[in-house]
């Protein structure tokens, strides 16, 4: 059995959280509801991801390196805020069923092509160069072991 790594495993949730978007978007004027659906999915996977990584990856990576301050995980956090406001701005019109979304859809789509590509190519090969197999099976162990409720919930009732 080959172990995993950090970036096989977050690359792949990337992919998922992207269908999971382009789902929404294709959706959205011709089945809201279904639209609706795949975005909470979207954004409850997103925010989880988002999570993990504050979490659990940046902080071992931290320790593993003492890169703390203005290092990369210093400028993903940063990143992370930022998109976390794309995806408010995009949550706040899909709970009042509003269309016009596009220009934060684009905003968001952009902000995460960038930010994904970092940690692919940068971030996730070092964290998994610098940690043992058993460190990062201890990182996917935790995963599991987060509450839900540390993710915030997604288009209510509404």
């Amino acid at each position: 059995m080959s172990e995993r790594t950090i970036s096989s495993y977050y690359e792949e949730d990337h992919d998922r959280l992207d269908e999971l978007f382009k789902a929404f978007q294709q959706l959205k004027r011709s089945d809201f509801p279904k639209a609706k659906e795949a975005f909470k999915a979207f954004e409850a996977g997103l925010q989880r991801h988002i999570v993990w990584e504050e979490d659990l990856l940046f902080p071992l990576w931290e320790e593993k390196t003492g890169m703390t301050e203005g290092g990369p995980t210093f400028v993903m956090r940063g990143e992370h805020r930022l998109i976390g406001q794309q995806l408010e701005a995009i949550h706040d019109k899909v709970a009042g069923e509003n269309l016009d979304s596009d220009e934060e859809e684009q905003m968001l789509v952009s902000l995460l092509r960038s930010h994904n590509m970092k940690e692919e190519r940068v971030l996730y090969p070092s964290i998994d160069q610098v940690t043992s197999a058993e460190e990062r099976e201890k990182v996917f162990r935790d995963m599991k072991n987060i509450p839900e409720d540390r993710n915030h919930g997604c288009c209510g009732e509404h």
